[in-house]
């Protein structure tokens, strides 16, 4: 148990120290313009179906000797510049959807700004590493010392900026005097597994006019990925290729703690950019136009790519506590009222903007991509009997995450 309870401090701190980092990399929220409707659609498959909400559905799919059940979730939001004084929406689906009549959309509980999440620093280093290839690059890795971090001192230049994605926009409580957002409370974040998009949708609200589109794109299907030990320690990432993916990228956050504290000494954090690219708009939603800036840029693997070999030194660094996380960027549907005039030169004020994002990701702990091996239920004895409460092994680093949710370990 306290092995179990370490691994789950290792790797929360270097979440941390990865968000802390990225933040500083997202971009500023833009001016208040027209009314704006976001509508966020991911798929997410293996480790990362659990994160997502999948619960008892993705525990029950490694219950049965696989990853977790892959599970669709929908995030919307809705704002405009006017006010109301109860500010609601609905967003009328298809029946497809799966979703009832309408969902509403309502204001973030009180005490949700949408802000940064605060967490405790960490402490100690992180080894940064970025690029495909058997062996880290010369200069690599990159060392950052959480102390001189928390100081302010980050090296200029290093993160992921979204400046240079001009083609894409927010809505967001900070540029919008009225925002509602679902899920909001306790409503659930994912959608059924078969659920559909496809079809007419509608929003109305009672601080902007209404918003009608035809939606003819629907959820990116779930990625699969497997990685396989290298000759010389380095080890292969790949993965299935997914229809309308317009990119990939990879990324794998690994830490190693100090027997003494309990907690981290050295996190490592590596990505497939071929240059110094993390986090920031990397983790989030881009637009096809976005990715294939990026792509000729060497930050994103093109959508043909399916694999890419993470360092040997990336790999002895993280030790067993390592997190290996694949997204697939996807299409975008824009609408607008009235539409976008065909002559650029024209004058355009839209009353309404409308965009529906897609995307597709996994996460996996290398060596766990299946874990039926060492799932029997039951032991026979040399007697012949049943023991219904075998004895399993003790959990182990981060895999020991995985594998005592499983059942394997305990």
């Amino acid at each position: 148990m306290r092995r179990t309870l370490s691994a789950l401090v290792i790797f929360g701190a270097a979440g941390c120290a990865a968000a802390l980092l990225s933040a500083t990399a997202l971009s500023q929220p833009a001016a208040p313009g027209p009314v704006r409707y976001a509508m966020d659609a991911a798929t997410m498959s293996g480790m990362g179906a659990m994160a997502g909400g999948g619960g008892f559905g993705a525990m029950m799919g490694m219950m049965r000797g696989g990853a977790p059940e892959p599970v669709r979730m929908l995030t919307l939001r809705h704002s405009a510049a006017t006010t109301a004084p109860k500010p609601q929406a609905d967003h009328f689906m298809p029946k497809g959807a799966g979703l009832g009549t309408s969902v509403r959309l309502l204001p973030p509980p009180r005490g949700e700004t949408g802000g940064e999440a605060r967490f405790e620093r960490p402490s100690g280093r992180l080894l940064l590493y970025w690029g495909c290839g058997a062996r880290a690059p010369k200069g690599q890795p990159l060392v950052i010392d959480f102390a001189k971090l928390a100081a302010g001192q980050v090296p200029p230049g290093l993160f992921m900026s979204g400046a240079d994605l001009s083609d894409d926009w927010q809505s967001i409580m900070a540029n919008s005097p009225t925002y509602t957002t679902w899920p909001s409370g306790k409503d659930r974040k994912t959608v059924p597994a078969s659920a559909s998009l496809i079809g007419a949708h509608r929003i109305a609200a009672n601080y902007s006019k209404e918003i009608n589109f035809t939606l003819g794109e629907d959820f990116m299907a779930p990625l699969q990925a497997s990685t396989s030990s290298l000759a010389g320690g380095a080890s292969q990432l790949a993965w299935g290729g997914i229809d309308k993916a317009t990119g990939y990228y990879a990324w794998a956050i690994g830490a190693k703690g100090g027997a003494k504290s309990g907690g981290p000494t050295e996190m490592v954090w590596w990505a497939s950019s071929k240059q110094q690219a993390f986090g920031g708009p990397l983790w989030d939603w881009i637009s096809p136009a976005g990715v294939r800036k990026l792509i000729a840029a060497g930050t994103v693997m093109p959508p043909e790519q399916r694999d890419c070999t993470i360092p040997a030194e990336v790999i002895k660094a993280s030790g067993e506590g390592m997190m290996v996380n694949l997204q697939a960027y996807g299409p975008q549907a824009d609408f607008a009222y009235p539409p976008r005039p065909a002559d650029a030169r024209k004058p355009w004020n839209p009353e309404w903007i409308a965009r529906v994002r897609f995307r597709s990701s996994t996460m996996l702990i290398p060596g766990m991509e299946g874990m039926s091996g060492g799932m029997d239920r039951t032991d026979t004895g040399a007697s012949g009997t049943t023991d219904t409460k075998p004895k399993k092994p003790k959990c182990k680093g981060l895999k020991g995450l995985a594998e005592r949710a499983a059942g394997i370990c305990e």
